[in-house]
């Protein structure tokens, strides 16, 4: 590939934002109140008794006595020569820093207001004439009084009023208080238009025709209707984590040029009741006011989900609300057209029946992860932004990935990147992606991770069973790839393998498999005489495999042609659908059939030890080997059709998934803990053949 790859983006630095004008309001205004009480109370007055008074009047030191009626206080003010006085000039100035020589001066409660003016007459018949003064009565407005005793409330109604005027504009959080019932969707229009087109979206060939023919639809329906047809309500994709519903939902918002409403499930979830029906009445009266257009619903089980399961008695009924307005509106009385709902999900099992009949979601498009083919693809979409070296092909990538979605093969790229950048490399080679697989797969390396000889060379052996096995073993799948280099937080290594494309399993091709899972263990036992935990999670595999042959696929003899699957049963059963000897006869079938199988696994690896022997000890000296290193250590494998790898790499014809195998620990405390890997079989037919 070319070395010319686009330059970084400049970097703009974000616009400043605006200051908040409104909260500086509030901060002011409660600094105001607060200096309107320091400012009241900045020339503090000395509080006295009424004899000290008497005193200081008899002595002709006071100018000015007040009686404050409202605050039954009386405040007094000296003349010049009591401020003269050093006795109460030095009190004065040290008690306030802000000593204002008008006054007042001292002050004191009285009980009475009566009583002290009665006292006064009878206290200036004892005065000197020249020092007589007259008794005043005033009413004091107190800034500080009133703030003292309404400050709360008033900063209460300020807080409330400028947390409404935020709810109810339009930046306020949770959609507003007041327009809680609105709803959340953001709309792409000509003005707001998706960039991500159907180009960027690879290995989805199929549902990109589907997907497409709805863009169609809305830019041209009559080449559909002028036949008489329909155009279809609704289509819903499903599918695993990471295979790429939303990015197609993107490309359809990208490509569709007509207006497209992008929401969550959990949108139309609040705390309020009623809240999420209004919301999706709020929807679909925009959609239309904007028809033809699209609303996308990701995550739809977050409020599909099937109605009057699970629930305790008593419980919120909120979300059924939801979907029943959402049932209306999709395919009810007045239900308009021109309005396409697409929606995503993983988990379509858990979905209302009533939400997947036709007339709502006509359509269900079934989005998997992606083939070898699809795979290469999607390499080739995303090695575009990268810098890559000339010796990375998109086909050997797509090989080396076997059993990925496109979210984790954006990841490898991004990994490889980062591995070639860590390095100090001008391009990403084909080394940093095959290092990028290994750490997406198995985790981080860990190359301080202690391990004994003897566990390795366990680890060696079991794996090395498996791969001999696997290969001699004409109905297994030989394994592509195999690796006992430590990695994540409890791996000892992976192995892959690559199953045949096919959805219907015989008694032989499954027992094959079986065998091949019990290699590792079988090695253990043939080279150490002594078994390990390593095989945990092989026997784990096994186990359910086995129950799968005698109790739901009919593959036994004594139990018949006899299935106790149930494919639409949810939640817990109480009881099981056959008697207590029933089940002790099919425990009883599953160890004679694990047992034959491990016998039979035995005597295949005791007949084929030197080609063991030679597998291991090349494992443990490289640690990674790759199926053309079988071919070139023990020979072709004694079948005359190829493997599904082989035929790959020789015809670059179409492959099926890979299956990966992570190394896991048992959870054993004390014990030394060696790993084994668990094989993932095909996920069971669910044809009714």
């Amino acid at each position: 590939m070319s070395d010319t790859k686009k330059s970084n983006k400049k970097f703009v630095p974000k616009a400043p934002q605006k200051p908040n004008f409104q909260l500086w309001l509030i901060i002011v205004a409660v600094l105001v109140l607060i200096g309107l009480t320091w400012v009241q109370n900045r020339n503090s007055v000395i509080d006295i008794t009424q004899k000290r008074f008497e005193d200081m009047y008899v002595a002709g030191d006071v100018s000015k006595v007040v009686i404050i009626k409202n605050m039954e206080r009386v405040d007094i003010t000296l003349n010049n020569t009591g401020l003269n006085n050093p006795k109460y000039k030095t009190e004065l100035e040290s008690n306030s820093a802000f000593f204002n020589p008008a006054g007042p001066h001292y002050s004191f409660q009285v009980a009475s207001l009566d009583k002290f003016a009665n006292d006064f007459d009878a206290l200036n018949e004892k005065v000197d004439p020249a020092n007589r003064t007259e008794l005043d009565v005033a009413t004091e407005e107190n800034w500080g009084s009133y703030f003292s005793s309404f400050g709360f409330l008033i900063l209460l109604f300020v807080l409330f009023w400028f947390m409404m005027r935020r709810m109810a504009g339009p930046s306020g959080p949770g959609g507003q208080i007041f327009n809680v019932g609105k709803s959340k969707a953001q709309l792409f229009d000509a003005e707001n238009k998706v960039k991500i087109t159907f180009d960027n979206v690879a290995g989805l060939d199929e549902a990109k025709e589907e997907v497409q023919e709805i863009v169609e639809f809305l830019k041209n329906p009559g080449k559909f209707t002028k036949l008489g047809g329909k155009i279809p309500k609704g289509a819903l994709l499903v599918g695993p984590p990471g295979t790429g519903k939303t990015l197609l939902a993107k490309a359809v918002a990208g490509e569709a040029g007509v207006p497209f409403f992008t929401l969550s499930g959990s949108d139309f979830v609040e705390m309020f009741v009623g809240v999420g029906a209004a919301r999706v009445r709020d929807l679909f009266k925009q959609a239309k006011e904007k028809a033809p257009c699209i609303i996308f619903i990701d995550e739809i089980d977050a409020i599909g989900r099937s109605r009057g399961k699970g629930q305790m008695p008593g419980s919120n009924d909120e979300r059924e609300n939801t979907l029943n307005s959402l049932l209306v509106e999709m395919d009810g009385f007045g239900t308009d057209t021109g309005v396409i709902v697409v929606a995503a999900t993983n988990r379509p099992d858990v979905l209302d029946s009533a939400l997947l009949r036709p007339g709502r979601f006509d359509r269900q498009i079934s989005i998997d992860k992606p083939d070898i083919n699809g795979r290469e693809a999607i390499f080739k979409v995303h090695l575009k932004p990268i810098k890559t070296a000339d010796d990375v092909d998109p086909k050997k990538c797509a090989a080396q990935t076997p059993g990925f979605a496109g979210a984790e093969i954006a990841n490898v790229c991004n990994e490889a990147a980062l591995i070639a950048a860590r390095r100090n490399k001008s391009a990403v080679d084909m080394q940093d992606f095959q290092d990028a697989v290994d750490r997406v797969i198995g985790g981080l390396e860990k190359k301080n991770k202690i391990i004994s000889p003897d566990e390795k060379k366990i680890v060696a052996y079991h794996e090395a069973g498996h791969a001999v096995a696997g290969w001699f073993l004409e109905h297994a799948d030989p394994l592509v790839k195999v690796s006992i280099v430590p990695r994540g937080v409890a791996a000892l290594g992976y192995a892959q393998y690559l199953p045949k494309e096919q959805f219907l399993y015989q008694t032989e091709q499954l027992v094959d498999e079986m065998c091949m899972t019990l290699g590792g263990r079988a090695a253990e036992q043939i080279i150490f005489n002594k078994i390990s935990t390593g095989a945990l999670s092989d026997l784990e595999r096994v186990t359910k495999m086995a129950y799968s042959i005698v109790s739901v696929y009919g593959m036994n003899d004594k139990i018949g042609n006899v299935s106790f699957y149930d494919s639409k049963a949810d939640g817990y059963k109480m009881t099981k659908p056959y008697s207590e000897t029933t089940a002790e006869t099919i425990d009883e079938e599953v160890r004679k059939l694990i047992s034959s199988a491990y016998q039979r696994t035995l005597e295949l690896l005791t007949s084929k030890k030197a080609e063991l022997e030679i597998l291991a000890k090349e494992l443990l000296e490289k640690e990674i080997l790759f199926q053309s290193d079988l071919e070139k250590l023990i020979g072709k494998r004694p079948f005359e059709k190829e493997t599904t790898y082989q035929a790959f790499t020789n015809k670059k014809e179409s492959a099926p998934e890979v299956v990966t195998d992570k190394l896991s620990t048992p959870e054993i405390k004390g014990e030394a803990e060696v790993q084994g890997e668990a094989k993932v079989l095909p996920e069971e037919s669910k044809s009714d053949n």
